[in-house]
């Protein structure tokens, strides 16, 4: 009997061993070498609007709540802790109160409390004098009336009606917690979180550097002792580079269908993950600006534009049409094939389209030996500039003729938040896949980020209609609803939703990209070499 009990007792210490074995292969030490595409604005993600900040920069922070960082698709069934330990609603769901983690210090050394947490979310609503220079959240957070604190260990959001969202918005990168005692001036250029990684250098226009913090509250984590992030402006030069094998991990999102070929037929060692990049390219047309304040001409832009025609040169058709909301399947909130049929301006007959366009711009004096002169201004990377020229071309088929403008993105973002541009070519992100952070960032009224300065007080009601709503089902069919007025509207017109790769050499490993999202999963504590 003692022999069988020592043979089942080998054979359940095998098993356990091999449960184990991948913890145990994970390496420390290393340093990662990644690409990046373009000089980030800074490094404050409270402040920033772009992956650009936050690819280099998430992992120098914590969040309240995260998005499980082993899942495919972010929801809100998807959310893990972090800061916090534990989470309660309260049973009207107007107040949420998180336990946080004891412990935790910034990488300053200093304590990690409930004020930091109060002191940061005071700063987005405008509750402090102490506020951000940007601010391209506020609009997420309009339902937050105070966030209050009981002792060290607990803090309360607390709201104007129900929000079931909010959880989906503490749980996304573009929400960590800021230390209180660090001005913002100072986390735009040196910043101090409680992340896995301590910033070191930001040299514009050249690199970034982070490395390990041998204080993180996570014991064992993170694996690598740095990340190096260097700016290479041109993308197949960037790519060239990573074929060589002098970097480990392309930028995100960066690698399109034809970039993609080359990497597989030149590094077919390499793994790449091709995948929705939750970025739309849309039309941006300041409503302000004589003559766009006049809707005809809105409308002859709109009717000029071929989807399609976007999607098969942009990426090979690899790309999907859709409105606001990311298509699905991958997006869990767009409209379905079905519905987006119905929606005027996404008829097929392309043609026909663009002569009810010209038929309105010759009424309103315009014709091919007097076309209307523009600037169509664009971010300067090749994920704008590339739509841009299409979006030029397309827009001589109604009599507009327009010119490139090429903007930096620092100035980029600057111009567009003071709306001080005619029309543009926009490639939106969006920073969580869940139409209150799309409906109110993009299209309320007096938004930062509502850069066409589109205003429906009575559209605006149904947002927050379908802002309450528990039942997914019933939210889902509202939201399609307003997603085809917004885009029969023309009040952000969108012309594709962007897919492209990622790319990273063998010995890189805990890489996971979300399916709904290039923005949540690069904490990179996870990550490791295995070299």
């Amino acid at each position: 009997m003692s022999s069988r009990l020592a043979s089942i007792g080998a054979m359940l210490t095998a098993v356990a061993l091999a449960a184990a074995a991948p913890a145990l292969a994970q390496k420390s030490g290393g340093v990662l070498h990644v690409t990046h595409r373009d000089n980030p604005p800074s490094a404050s993600i409270h402040e920033e609007a772009t992956i650009s900040t936050v690819m280099p920069f998430m992992s120098l922070y914590n969040n309240l709540v995260v998005f499980d960082p082993k899942t495919k698709q972010n929801s809100l069934d998807a959310i893990v802790p972090e800061l916090a330990t534990a989470w309660k609603w309260s049973e009207d769901g107007t107040q949420l109160t998180f336990t946080l983690r004891d412990g935790v210090k910034w990488h300053d050394g200093k304590p990690f409390t409930s004020a930091d947490v109060k002191c940061t979310w005071d700063r987005i609503i405008g509750a402090t004098e102490a506020r951000f220079r940007k601010n391209p959240r506020k609009p997420w957070y309009f339902n937050l009336k105070e966030v209050t604190t009981n002792g060290d260990r607990e803090v309360t959001f607390r709201l104007g009606r129900p929000q079931p969202s909010l959880l989906a918005m503490l749980a996304g990168a573009f929400s960590p917690v800021y230390p209180c005692h660090v001005p913002a001036a100072q986390m735009r250029t040196k910043p101090i979180g409680t992340g896995p990684f301590k910033f070191v250098e930001f040299k514009q226009n050249e690199s970034m550097k982070v490395v390990r913090n041998p204080d993180y509250w996570k014991p064992g984590r993170p694996y690598l002792d740095a990340i190096e992030f260097t700016i290479i402006a041109n993308r197949s030069t960037a790519l060239l580079a990573f074929i060589a094998g002098k970097f480990d991990l392309t930028f995100t999102g960066e690698v399109t269908t034809p970039l993609l070929k080359d990497i597989k037929s030149q590094a077919p060692q390499a793994v790449c993950e091709m995948q929705p990049t939750n970025t739309q390219a849309n039309l941006l047309v300041n409503r302000d600006k004589p003559p766009f304040d006049d809707a005809r001409v809105r409308r002859a832009m709109g009717l000029a534009i071929d989807r399609k025609a976007f999607v098969d040169i942009v990426a090979e058709g690899n790309g999907d049409i859709g409105g606001a909301m990311l298509p699905p399947p991958q997006g869990i909130w767009g409209m379905p094939p079905d519905v987006l049929a119905t929606v005027a301006g996404y008829a097929p007959d392309v043609e026909k389209s663009r002569e009810e366009g010209r038929k309105i711009m010759a009424a309103l004096g315009y014709g091919p030996d007097k076309p209307l002169k523009i600037k169509v201004s664009t971010r300067n990377i090749a994920a704008y500039r590339d739509p841009a020229v299409i979006l030029i071309d397309h827009l001589k088929q109604v009599y507009i003729e327009g010119e490139l403008e090429p903007l930096d993105t620092p100035v980029w973002y600057a111009r567009m938040a003071r709306k001080d541009y005619s029309v543009g070519m926009n490639v939106q992100g969006i920073g969580i896949d869940d139409p209150d952070v799309v409906f109110y960032e993009t299209f309320s009224c007096g938004s930062e980020r509502n850069y066409t300065n589109y205003c429906n007080p009575e559209l605006e009601k149904l947002f927050d209609q379908q802002s309450v709503m528990t039942d997914q089902a019933k939210r889902r069919a509202l939201v399609w609803e307003i997603d085809k007025r917004l885009q029969e509207d023309g009040a952000r017109p969108v012309i594709f939703h962007g897919r492209a790769a990622t790319c990273w050499q063998p010995a890189v490993k805990g890489i996971n990209l979300a399916v709904n999202t290039i923005y949540n999963h690069w904490r990179f504590e996870d990550v490791w070499l295995d070299k």
